[in-house]
């Protein structure tokens, strides 16, 4: 194979289609649209979802569930995770992202009781579980919340 013997595959590229360029285009005069009727015009269709005046089936379907924009989102690390540091360094929301164990801080970072800690490490963190308490002071490591 050598380069001024490459070519496309027969029908993989296709002339591009030209509307309303002349009857003998094949796609002239009324370009495709057909007679008169709202669509034949300029900006003349309507809107996604649009039924016709009958109510459309996004509305006719029941509501479910409910979105509280108030609600705290916390992002949720297991103690488990945290065996990934060295002993005796500083856990912080930050290193956590650096480290893979978060995509994001949200608002705030929990740390949860999964698991069990081998290492002594001070944590920091917007909020902990009981048992991930236990669990970080079980292996002599520290506490802090934010």
């Amino acid at each position: 194979m050598e380069l001024h013997n490459i070519h496309a595959v027969d029908g993989s590229v296709t002339k591009k289609y030209r509307k309303g360029r002349g009857i003998g285009s094949g796609n002239g005069k009324t370009a495709g649209k057909g007679h008169k009727g709202q669509n034949a015009r300029s900006g003349g269709h309507t809107r996604l979802g649009f039924e016709g005046g009958q109510m459309p089936l996004f509305r006719r379907l029941p509501k479910r569930g409910f979105y509280h924009n108030q609600k705290v989102r916390y992002a949720t690390v297991d103690v488990t995770s945290l065996n990934v540091f060295k002993d005796g360094e500083e856990v912080t929301p930050t290193k956590l992202i650096e480290k893979g164990l978060i995509k994001k801080e949200l608002d705030g970072v929990k740390i949860l009781g999964n698991g069990e800690l081998k290492v002594a490490l001070t944590v920091v963190a917007h909020k902990f579980s009981k048992s991930a308490v236990t669990s970080i002071e079980k292996a002599k490591g520290t506490v802090k919340v934010i």
